[in-house]
């Protein structure tokens, strides 16, 4: 799927209608082509930013295009894109409800069927590294070897797509369990899917993720 800076940029707005980010925190990227990220910039507010506000990068980060610094966490986006050739958006933001699991060190279980079909089961969680490191970019893309999203340990969530915008669809979806799973928590003990749901909607996950193009 062919990815342009226009969709970036509304990914990035969208993140912010949604409320999975407050202020300018959060970042959002796309592939433009085989060699080349389009990244949100460090420090612009969501409200104002426009298109010349984007940088350009190559896979490893040297800015290309763009009068603004990339966002802080442009390893952490990069990282997914060198080891995952099949991905075309990445958005990394502070949910509250997500981000909760994160202070806890506590995956998001896929107790809902959408959650296998579009992220490919629980949300796993990552070790602590450091925030903008090298070493916090590796350690979410290993997570993310046949998932979609992962939780950043203290930090907040990261979620893949073949475009931004359904890297922003997979970002709702994962706040939107994890507030699910709190409150039913509440009430009970949440029961997990049957294994046989969880292993057809996996295979249902891995069909989109192998062909994105569908």
């Amino acid at each position: 799927m062919k990815v342009s800076k226009q969709d970036v940029l509304d990914a990035a707005k969208g993140m912010l209608d949604k409320g999975l980010v407050a202020g300018t925190a959060g970042n959002v990227s796309g592939r433009l082509d085989a060699d080349h990220v389009c990244l949100t910039p460090s420090s612009v507010p969501y409200e104002t930013m426009t298109l010349d506000d984007l940088v350009v990068t190559d896979l490893e980060g040297n800015v290309v295009e763009g009068t603004r610094g990339p966002t802080s966490e442009k390893a952490l986006h990069l990282a997914c894109y060198r080891r995952y050739p099949e991905i075309g958006g990445v958005i990394h933001s502070h949910a509250a409800y997500a981000t909760m699991f994160a202070l806890v060190h506590e995956p998001v279980p896929a107790i809902i069927e959408e959650v296998v079909v579009y992220l490919g089961g629980d949300i796993p969680i990552c070790e602590y590294r450091p925030t903008g490191s090298d070493e916090l970019g590796e350690e979410v893309a290993s997570k993310l070897v046949d998932r979609s999203a992962a939780i950043v340990a203290n930090h907040g969530i990261v979620t893949m797509g073949n475009c931004p915008d359904k890297a922003l669809h997979n970002a709702e979806l994962v706040e939107r369990t994890a507030m699910i799973v709190w409150g039913a928590r509440a009430l009970g003990t949440p029961v997990p899917l049957p294994a046989k749901t969880n292993e057809n909607m996996a295979g249902v996950y891995k069909m989109f993720r192998e062909n994105p193009d569908l």
